[in-house]
């Protein structure tokens, strides 16, 4: 069926072209704004018109290393109105408020009874799309979301909340699921390397979680930043030895954890070396396959733990939409730069090599600046 077709079928609130502008990945650091076809929504599927859309790091990983091919329309932290919906679809009508998680598991197979979701085939397989092969899609006017997000991973936007703070949910779960898995305990000291927008929503949730947190980054306004949100203990690192002071911090033990945050390897070291033996190392941002080796002694001899964690719970799936949604965080305040989509490629620059000043930077299709 035609999308006009269709789309009319549908109770369309407004009308709807037939091409849209859209940021399409064509190979490594290769994205350009084209005109693409408007995707085509199926039985239980809907098309959501794309409001805010957060860059993440693993869509920049993704674009400046070719590790997946093109071309692609990648944004998957995305917040939008429904603007035609499939047959089927019983949750939402036009002009719902939404935000879209990319992935949702099957809830049935080996790794989801184990509650390992980020491993299901079924997680791995991204259930929304602006064109191409679904890869997140939010760096478009539209997306299409599939039938398995519909019903499971689109949660409604409540009156009072903006599409900016909406679109932090999907981030805000994969904090909380690190947090999850280092198992802190209330009183226990917490070092947090890189005080980007993710750094900052990890420390907080461990000042949530009972700890003590110490902050570190090369960027004093980042730093100045954190203390909006509550975080005043805090190390330079473009001043201090972060290990050192983390040792004097702490009667000269070491953290009892440690979490990074940035995508830099050789920071491994640093974090394993600020955690006390027996202390336990978060990594949250290596999503990217490597040859990094770090000192085998410290798990055995030094008991230090390393713990993985990457994307999504559906299990913390709530927990994150009401902290969100109940403004627990004023998410909208790690907002540095608001980009147009005809602006994209230079938002994604900027995002791919942020500066002292710049935060989350988001691209919004419709707005003119």
């Amino acid at each position: 069926m035609a999308i006009a077709q269709q789309l009319t079928a549908n109770q369309v609130a407004e009308k709807i072209s037939s091409t849209m502008l859209a940021a399409v990945y064509r190979g490594v650091n290769d994205v350009r704004l084209e005109t693409v076809a408007v995707p085509e929504i199926a039985p239980g599927e809907i098309l959501v018109k794309v409001h805010t859309c957060g860059i993440c790091g693993t869509d920049l990983k993704k674009i400046a290393t070719g590790s997946h091919s093109a071309p692609r329309i990648f944004g998957h932290e995305t917040s939008g109105t429904v603007v035609a919906v499939g047959p089927e679809v019983t949750r939402f009508v036009t002009g719902d408020r939404v935000m879209v998680f990319h992935h949702i598991p099957c809830g049935r197979c080996y790794y989801c009874r184990h509650k390992t979701f980020a491993q299901c085939e079924t997680y791995k397989k991204v259930g929304c799309t602006a064109g191409f092969e679904p890869s997140g899609g939010g760096f478009a006017e539209y997306v299409r979301v599939m039938d398995w997000i519909v019903e499971k991973g689109t949660v409604p936007i409540p009156e009072g909340t903006s599409f900016e703070q909406a679109c932090f949910v999907e981030p805000v779960n994969t904090c909380m699921k690190g947090i999850e898995r280092m198992a802190l305990e209330s009183g226990e000291t917490v070092l947090v390397i890189g005080q980007g927008p993710i750094g900052i929503i990890l420390s907080v949730l461990a000042k949530r979680a009972g700890a003590t947190v110490i902050t570190s980054d090369l960027y004093e306004p980042r730093l100045t930043m954190g203390k909006d949100f509550g975080l005043d203990n805090a190390i330079n690192a473009s001043r201090a030895d972060v290990v050192a002071e983390v040792r004097s911090r702490t009667e000269g033990r070491g953290a009892d954890a440690s979490i990074l945050a940035v995508g830099s390897n050789g920071l491994i070291r640093t974090a394993v070396e600020a955690v006390r033996p027996g202390g336990r190392v978060l990594l949250f941002a290596q999503t990217q396959h490597s040859e990094t080796v770090f000192d085998p002694a410290v798990v055995c001899v030094d008991e230090k733990t390393l713990i993985g964690s990457y994307s999504a719970s559906v299990d913390l799936q709530q927990q994150s939409v009401d902290l969100v949604m109940g403004r627990e965080m004023v998410l909208e305040r790690l907002i540095s730069h608001h980009f147009p989509l005809t602006r994209a490629v230079e938002a994604l620059q900027l995002a791919a090599n942020p500066q002292p000043d710049s935060m989350k930077i988001v691209i919004q299709p419709g707005s003119k600046k």
